[in-house]
């Protein structure tokens, strides 16, 4: 019997959330807390800073074409909603004694939380590569563009991260609400990938993790920063 199941086996759920996605999100949380270590750190830190960068370009690269290529939950069709579902949504959660409107991958809130994270990493790993700390690292894209403009694409750079913290956070509290208080076990669901029976539709499951597919997306997104840090400069101290 596979592993993979749509159905379930063993007494356990549905699968519903792909290795790949999980594996990337992990990746994402543990980046990110690099990142921020790595820059509050400054000095010589700040190489591993530009070196998790580069790791959080790749992580992004390889969402964005699984978002595309992968899975059903794990595709930006399958949970981008429009305005009147989403509001629909939030109208069903604020009713007292209901349940939310059931979504099997991301509601359409958390389907607006990872696009929002999508793209405010991009723009701080876009940002990143224009900076610099001001004293003696530069980010690798630095040099093609003014001081001022260098300058100015550093304080973004700090401006961004602390939206994502802000995001993070807001995210970490949509994850308690839906846990403790509608009592559905998401954090989880991101380490097994599966979700109880009675959350999951007949054939709403996935049947595998597409493994294959994700070894080729890995390889294309590690070309796309292979590519981009073969075209800067190594983020040294200048003698």
């Amino acid at each position: 019997m596979a592993i993979d199941s749509a159905n379930g086996i063993a007494g356990r759920g549905p699968l519903v959330w792909d290795l790949p996605t999980r594996v990337l999100h992990w990746l994402f949380v543990l980046t990110l807390g690099a990142q921020y270590a790595t820059g509050e750190a400054g000095g010589d830190w700040l190489v591993w800073h530009f070196r998790t960068g580069y790791l959080m370009m790749g992580l992004l690269t390889f969402r964005i074409i699984w978002g595309f290529v992968g899975p059903r939950h794990a595709r930006f069709s399958s949970f981008i909603k429009g305005p009147g579902s989403t509001l629909a949504y939030l109208r069903q959660i604020h009713k007292a004694g209901q349940e939310a409107l059931h979504s099997v991958g991301h509601n359409p809130l958390g389907g607006l939380m990872v696009l929002g994270m999508i793209a405010l990493l991009s723009a701080q790993v876009v940002t990143g590569l224009f900076s610099s700390d001001g004293l003696s690292y530069y980010g690798p894209y630095s040099s093609t563009v003014s001081s001022d403009r260098s300058d100015q694409m550093t304080d973004w750079h700090g401006i961004v991260f602390n939206i994502i913290i802000a995001a993070a956070a807001l995210h970490i509290l949509a994850v308690m609400y839906y846990t403790f208080i509608r009592k559905r076990p998401l954090v989880l669901a991101m380490f097994h990938g599966r979700k109880p029976r009675s959350h999951v539709p007949p054939d709403a499951g996935i049947e595998h993790s597409a493994l294959g597919r994700a070894v080729l997306v890995a390889i294309i997104a590690a070309a796309v920063v292979f590519l981009v840090h073969q075209g800067g400069t190594p983020p040294s101290p200048v003698q």
